[in-house]
């Protein structure tokens, strides 16, 4: 990048910096030698360079990734914690409105012929709990702070996410397809069940001992078969999600195209997702 400066004389008067003409400087970058005012410059290993050759440089350094291909992250869970939150101020919302849960509640009755359809419900059901019992939400949130904390520094933000709502939305079309259409159903026990999922492929694919993570997944999946009110179908539905997300994301070439062949992997799971439903949606109607 050139600069031209604002004097026609400077060359011969003091050297001035290329982005702000006005400010004398006698430090110069140790890359393109030109000067640099103390708003432009970067403390090197060695010296001084600009803020153009920093920024250069910067664009020329490989992106560091995670062993899954994802972009690797200062370690935060980011995305798990504003999973939470939607979750809890919606949570708050149904208790402050109770007819707020209503908008968001889904059965597979919201795509059948018994109301008008409203598809969209699948996906925001996971973000909403029963409000008659505090432990619906406190388990499914502790379990996704959880899970999030390991899988989504393993996998990256942007597939931890794609992992999450899949997975839900998978367990409402295992409800779709096999519950009673006029049982509302809401929580986001789907996506944790995915979650518990992933964690076992991804793990087991890395060779990390996985017992403790099938001692879970039974024990919570006997508790949902067991105890009347809870929807086992988006269990199942969103086990099964979650470790078909996590089998694309761990057995996918490792090679340049890995992440081309990771979201047309997620692509196909998620077309297969519409399809079932809309297959449950006519097998409903015609039922």
């Amino acid at each position: 990048m050139s600069y031209g400066l604002s004097n026609p004389n400077q060359a011969a008067q003091a050297p001035v910096c290329p982005r702000h003409p006005e400010r004398i400087s006698y430090v110069t970058c140790q890359r393109c030698y030109r000067p640099a005012c103390p708003e432009c410059q970067v403390a090197a290993a060695v010296g001084t360079q600009c803020v153009d050759c920093v920024r250069e440089a910067n664009k020329q350094l490989p992106s560091t990734r995670t062993v899954f291909g994802g972009k690797a992250s200062d370690g935060r869970p980011i995305v798990t914690y504003v999973l939470i939150a939607i979750n809890v101020v919606v949570f708050g919302l149904q208790m402050l409105i109770p007819s707020f849960t209503n908008h968001l509640v889904y059965a597979g009755l919201y795509t059948s012929g018994y109301f008008e359809p409203e598809p969209w419900r699948m996906a925001t059901s996971m973000f909403a709990h029963s409000t008659s019992f505090i432990g619906h939400i406190a388990f499914n949130m502790y379990a996704l702070y959880i899970c999030g904390r390991v899988l989504e520094p393993m996998l990256g933000r942007l597939r931890f996410l794609a992992l999450y709502l899949v997975s839900g939305l998978g367990g409402s079309v295992a409800v779709l397809l096999i519950t009673d259409p006029r049982v509302p159903v809401l929580g986001a026990s789907g996506a944790v069940f995915g979650l518990f999922a992933a964690m076992f492929v991804l793990l087991r694919s890395r060779g990390v001992q996985t017992m403790q993570i099938v001692v879970l997944i039974v024990i919570n999946l006997v508790i949902g078969f067991i105890f009347p009110g809870i929807a086992w179908e988006a269990h199942v539905g969103g086990l099964i999600l979650g470790a078909a997300m996590a089998a694309v994301f761990a057995y996918s070439p490792r090679a340049n195209r890995q992440a081309l062949m990771q979201w047309a992997g997620t692509a196909l799971l998620v077309m297969l997702l519409v399809a079932l439903t809309l297959y449950g949606a006519v097998n409903v109607r015609v039922g």
